[in-house]
């Protein structure tokens, strides 16, 4: 419901709706102002308004003798209209219609004003949302590119561990089949070795005690060496076999 300001000249108030209005006993030449009005009208331009305007009598035509007390009080308002008139003015306005209007512009530019600042404001503000989102949805791009970064590295890492894996994988059962085969042969030399002691023990014939002792020394070192290498390829295979297991276990 559209609500209606009162100006006596001094103050304005309000707001008021049509039913108060009409209990104001409001004139037509009463100041009126609504929202979505440039400035103050009286009531009487106001369509909505004149249901509830006050009706005021016509002016009274005196008869044709005036009594002498009337004729007096009517030379003394002139007399008064005269002094007003005498008055100093301000733009040819009396002082306090000047100070009215005066009043009113500095309010209108007032409102103007407050209303530029909050239009600024809120464009400001606008501004300022616009560029944080800008700002939020391009760090969440660059946060999606990292991501995407990291899982190509990841992803990298893990083909380049299982090549790796892979290659030490053939490595290990390669050198293991060599291990198989160096197993085989020292183990044969082994007992070639056993078999050349023991004839090498028996055998008298030819030879002197120091002879003989040497050839059983050399055939001992050698199967002590072959002991030796036996054991440590052993050792080798059971390491190469434990890192196949332990691999296996990881890829699974």
């Amino acid at each position: 419901m559209k609500k209606y300001y009162l100006h006596n000249g001094i103050e304005s108030s309000g707001p008021f709706d049509l039913a108060e209005l009409q209990m104001k006993q409001i004139k037509a030449t009463t100041p009126v102002w609504f929202s979505g009005m440039p400035d103050w009208k009286t009531a009487g331009e106001i369509e909505e308004l004149k249901p509830v305007l006050q009706i005021a009598p016509p002016p009274f035509n005196p008869i044709p003798s005036i009594p002498k007390k009337i004729e007096m009080e009517l030379e003394e308002e002139e007399i008064e209209e005269e002094i007003e008139e005498k008055k100093p003015k301000i733009l040819g306005l009396k002082k306090s219609t000047f100070y009215l209007i005066s009043f009113l512009l500095v309010l209108l530019i007032g409102t103007f004003f407050l209303n530029f600042l909050e239009e600024n404001r809120s464009a400001q503000l606008e501004e300022q949302n616009a560029k944080t989102e800008r700002e939020n949805r391009q760090y969440q791009l660059q946060q999606k590119e990292i991501e995407e970064q990291k899982k190509q590295i990841e992803e990298q890492e893990r083909l380049e561990a299982e090549r790796i894996a892979k290659e030490r994988k053939e490595t290990i059962n390669k050198r293991l089949s060599e291990i198989q085969i160096k197993q085989i042969e020292n183990q044969t030399f082994l007992e070639e070795a056993k078999n050349e002691l023991t004839r090498a023990s028996q055998f008298q014939f030819f030879r002197t005690a120091d002879e003989k002792d040497k050839e059983i020394n050399a055939i001992q070192a050698d199967i002590s060496r072959l002991k030796k290498d036996i054991e440590s390829l052993e050792n080798e295979r059971n390491q190469l076999s434990l890192e196949l297991e332990r691999m296996q276990s990881q890829k699974n």
